[in-house]
């Protein structure tokens, strides 16, 4: 069992589902946070990402590019043709810890 942040669930996959109309977009960012417990980084490629949660290979690309455009998930490669690595972030924390360390 994972442990999902209440923001996801109660802000993040309106946001996701209903407004932007993707699902593919919340399930693609729930399997990753479910893949890096304890701060891990995944390595997966766009393939290993579609077939985990049964989409295509071009929606989970999709899905991909615009979590990291809106700064939801992170991605990095060793070299141009290596496996990305990624991380999930989280920005509504870092936003709650800076508003509650200001006065």
């Amino acid at each position: 069992m994972i442990a999902i942040d209440d923001y996801v669930i109660d802000v993040l996959m309106r946001d996701l589902v209903g407004h932007d109309s993707s699902v593919v977009r919340f399930l693609v960012y729930v399997w990753f946070a479910g893949e890096q417990r304890n701060g891990h980084v995944v390595e997966a490629s766009y393939r290993q990402i579609a077939e985990s949660i049964g989409v295509s290979k071009s929606s989970a690309q999709a899905a991909v590019g615009w979590l990291i455009r809106r700064k939801l998930l992170a991605s990095t490669k060793k070299t141009v043709t290596a496996t990305p690595r990624y991380k999930v972030l989280t920005p509504w924390r870092d936003y709650e810890g800076r508003s509650r360390s200001q006065p």
